[in-house]
């Protein structure tokens, strides 16, 4: 019995890890046809594009036609709303699931990343499932340590902090389950019994009938014969009021297990034929081909070895467990195993030569695995080492660049710096208007953005060092001489030295220089409120190293943006979305006011949106703006930051 079971456990852990991720509901047609109504009826996108992805999770294991129709229209629903926009990556790699690991755990990563993002419990809760199936993703490649690592150190604990007692139970089962495959039953029990403790609270859940299992197989695996029995009728009752229910091919795939533990093989053949017609019907390839496995494991026992080998090469030739190599792996050992107690020696070695090469190629895959985590790693060392150093090199330029300039002539200055802040206004003017009429190309653009800005990052700090110390120093003399006569000149200073602050700031805001972006967008927002207009910021996982022009150009947008909503939308209320997901960032600024015919905007352009176009043209971005005369105006931006 130790060699049988052994050989069992195999497949089974294999098995569970595969098909635990489509927990299908008990009653079907019920969820299906709630899923469909709410699809018809909700009122709005984002709510729709959550019912495509789950009725595409649904039909992924039944019909991948539709699953896949279901998730492109997901994804199109989505695209105007940043969370279900970062869930289809995650539905994407349910898509993917059973048939391209690769894929699917690329999508998963990728799912992660972006609800990073989002400080919710439900985006938690998500990052949680994301981690638990990128872990099954790469078992094949590293190994049962990394997945049951990633489930400990990611999975488990967002699910604990998400407040999803049903998934969190699920990744208990699933945790005992793998401990199980490898022969530690005793602490697989301890996971097993945590699921347990929690779904029985809640017996509606499907993830209840798969811990039943669970528990069923690790009984009998223990040799706790009676604990299984006990198990496997609390499923059965479970499944009683559902007699199409996809799930009873894996009822009868443990009932033939315990069947076989206690010597009742007719019995356990029944069960099994039961489960592969069903099966069959249900389009389960995967179980389907569980249950055969079965089939030749008591053939094997009742030493029925030319069947027996039989059903073997039928599973090899099929192809859907032998997909993943741990099971190729098995079956060419079986195989060799069956030809040897034939008496076929050839064959015999011929297999265990495959299952040997097979074996082999597995550890060079794990090792150049590892070996291609340990270059990420350095890598990215050898990149923050990079931008340490670019950092002080740029903190240095920028300390020798403040000098403060030697002015000739006290009232003489005083009278100049009229002159000097009109010219500076008169050419700014005249550059902005020469570069919105301009049609330039992209490389000449972004040259002419990054100069525009170094230069009002210059000209900013010679106003507020020099000439703002100049004017202190001025009036400090004044004040001396204590004249009344002086007085009105004094009050002019201060005037004076109030608006030459205002420009310096509006040339390059000293939060942003010494904040960051996100505190210079809120103080942007709140600088623009007044009793009339509510400004509402809402910044999501935005990234504080992005680099100074980058901020500076994001920052000229939303300025650029919120100017033209106050000029000319008549609105008492703006909100201003920033989002961050890797190395695109969205903006969006969405108004109340009067809006206007989007088609005229082809036809004449403003100063204001050509100023927008240049800065996302700097960022390799796109622009959309969706606009209706007394509907309101939203800017739909989306750059590019990497690097």
């Amino acid at each position: 019995m130790t060699r049988f079971s052994s050989m069992l456990l195999l497949l089974l852990g294999i098995r569970w890890c595969a098909m635990a991720q489509l927990s299908l509901p008990l009653d079907e047609r019920a969820y299906t046809d709630s899923l469909d109504n709410i699809l018809h009826h909700a009122p709005s996108d984002s709510t729709r594009a959550r019912v495509c992805f789950q009725l595409a999770e649904y039909w992924r294991g039944k019909d991948t036609v539709k699953a896949r129709s279901f998730l492109d229209q997901g994804a199109r629903l989505a695209q105007r709303f940043p969370l279900p926009h970062a869930l289809h990556a995650f539905y994407e790699g349910q898509f993917y699931f059973n048939t391209d690991a690769p894929k699917a755990a690329d999508a998963f990563f990728r799912s992660q990343q972006q609800l990073a993002a989002f400080p919710t419990k439900e985006a938690t809760r998500f990052r949680a499932m994301a981690w638990f199936n990128y872990g099954i993703m790469q078992r094949g490649a590293k190994g049962d340590d990394f997945v049951i690592d990633t489930w400990l150190t990611h999975a488990i604990p967002l699910a604990e902090q998400g407040g999803d007692e049903d998934k969190l139970a699920l990744y208990y089962t699933q945790l005992g389950t793998l401990l199980m495959y490898n022969a530690r039953f005793d602490k697989a029990q301890v996971y097993i019994d945590k699921g347990l403790t929690i779904l029985e609270k809640h017996p509606g859940s499907p993830n209840l009938l798969f811990a039943y299992f669970a528990a069923t197989s690790n009984a009998i695996y223990s040799k706790h014969i009676a604990a299984a029995k006990g198990y496997l009728d609390k499923a059965k009752a479970l499944l009683a009021p559902y007699p199409e229910s996809a799930n009873y091919p894996n009822y009868y795939y443990n009932e033939s297990l315990y069947y076989t533990a206690v010597n009742e093989f007719g019995k356990a053949m029944g069960s099994l034929d039961k489960g592969i017609a069903m099966a069959r019907k249900l389009q389960q390839p995967q179980v389907l081909q569980m249950l055969v496995f079965r089939k030749y494991n008591i053939l094997q026992e009742s030493k029925a070895y030319g069947p027996a080998r039989q059903l073997l090469l039928d599973i090899l030739k099929e192809g859907t467990l032998t997909k993943e190599v741990n099971n190729r792996k098995t079956i060419y050992q079986q195989l060799a195993s069956i030809n040897a107690s034939m008496g076929d020696m050839k064959q015999a070695y011929d297999w265990q030569v495959k299952y040997a090469t097979l074996s082999d190629s597995l550890q060079e895959a794990k090792l150049q695995a590892h070996i291609q985590e340990l270059e990420i790693k350095y890598n990215n060392a050898e990149k923050e080492k990079k931008i340490a150093q670019l950092e002080v090199v740029n903190a240095k330029a920028a300390l020798a660049a403040r000098k403060n300039k030697q002015l000739a002539g006290l009232f003489g200055m005083a009278a100049v710096l009229a002159l000097v802040v009109a010219l500076f206004a008169t050419w700014f003017y005249r550059k902005n208007k020469q570069l919105a009429a301009a049609q330039l190309k992209t490389q000449v653009a972004q040259a002419l953005l990054q100069g525009e800005e170094n230069e009002r990052a210059r000209v900013a700090r010679d106003l507020h060092d020099g000439l703002g110390g100049l004017l202190a120093g001025i009036k400090l003399h004044l004040s001396a001489v204590a004249r009344p006569e002086l007085h009105k000149v004094i009050d002019q200073l201060d005037h004076s030295s109030a608006e030459l602050r205002r420009i310096a700031h509006n040339m390059m805001p000293e939060a942003l220089l010494s904040y960051g972006l996100v505190a210079a967008l809120q103080q942007l927002c709140a600088s623009l409120e007044t009793p009339a207009l509510q400004v509402s910021f809402q910044p999501f996982g935005i990234q504080d190293n992005l680099p100074r022009m980058t901020q500076v150009t994001i920052y000229r947008i939303v300025q650029e943006a919120l100017s033209n909503a106050l000029r000319h939308a008549q609105a008492s209320s703006v909100v201003v979305q920033c989002s961050q997901e890797g190395s695109t960032f969205f903006i969006t600024v969405e108004d109340n006011g009067r809006g206007f015919d989007k088609h005229s905007i082809s036809k004449e352009k403003g100063i204001g949106l050509s100023n927008i176009e240049r800065r996302v043209l700097f960022l390799n971005g796109k622009m959309d703006i969706d606009a209706a005369v007394n509907e309101g105006t939203t800017i739909n931006i989306e750059l590019n930051v990497a690097g």
